[in-house]
């Protein structure tokens, strides 16, 4: 069976992503690479970030272990970041929803990143 080791995201501003995904997310910034941000997911999953610009339009969905998911929930309400419970409905500022992912049904939120990247995070816990 494969796993993705690792993505590299195109983005506009490194910092406003950084920020994003370390101090909302939670994920850890593992430093440069090249012409690469690293932020480690997990110990098996990075991200690197590409300073090449983007439109956006991604979408990328993580599971959280349910403490982390809560804490992420907790920091996009802090940071006023809008959210939503569906892929669609963003902004909108309820929820979780429940939608379905690899593992089946689970409570989700969706968000956009600075780079108006559609990001999912949900909880199989």
């Amino acid at each position: 069976m494969a796993t993705i080791d690792h993505i590299i995201l195109n983005v506009n501003e490194i910092a406003a992503s950084v920020d994003f995904y370390v101090n909302v997310l939670g994920f850890k910034l593992e430093g440069e690479d090249g012409p690469f941000t690293v932020i480690r997911v997990s110990e098996d999953f990075t991200i690197q970030l590409a300073p090449w610009g983007t439109k956006g339009n991604e979408h990328l969905a993580f599971a959280l272990s349910r403490p982390d998911f809560d804490e992420a929930f907790a920091r996009l309400k802090e940071k006023r970041i809008p959210y939503g419970d569906s892929f669609h409905s963003v902004g909108n500022n309820s929820g979780p929803g429940n939608e379905t992912g690899a593992r089946g049904p689970a409570p989700t939120l969706y968000m956009n990143d600075p780079n108006n990247h559609l990001i999912e995070i949900r909880t199989y816990e």
